[in-house]
């Protein structure tokens, strides 16, 4: 089940999962095997607030911390910002009418070859 959240800039942020909504809304989740650490959550909402304020997925890409990029391999298709070194919020990129939809679809812990 999709939870969309409409904000007021260009861009339409989908929370696809559950604990993603709750992360961003309630800065903590229910479920228990989402935990991370507070300071991974302060990171996670500011990344997400620079999406909600994003006029378009350019926008994210002049941001340089964010280190924006298309994924690879058996992620084809699906694009990625930093929130740290470690973790990343991937989503997909979507176009309806005029408009640029980005879908937050997971946060994942990022291998040693990113780092």
């Amino acid at each position: 089940m999709k939870i969309i959240c409409i904000f007021a800039s260009d861009m339409v942020v989908v929370f696809e999962k559950e604990y993603l909504k709750e992360l961003y809304i309630d800065g903590k989740t229910s479920d228990k095997r989402h935990r991370f650490q507070p300071d991974i959550v302060s990171r996670y909402n500011k990344v997400i607030n620079m999406m909600v304020n994003a006029i378009d997925i350019n926008d994210l890409m002049r941001i340089g911390s964010l280190h924006y990029e298309h994924l690879g391999g058996d992620k084809k298709g699906v694009s990625s910002v930093r929130v740290n070194d470690k973790y990343r919020v991937e989503f997909v990129e979507q176009i309806e009418g005029d408009q640029k939809i980005a879908t937050v679809c997971n946060i994942v812990e990022l291998t040693n070859h990113y780092k």
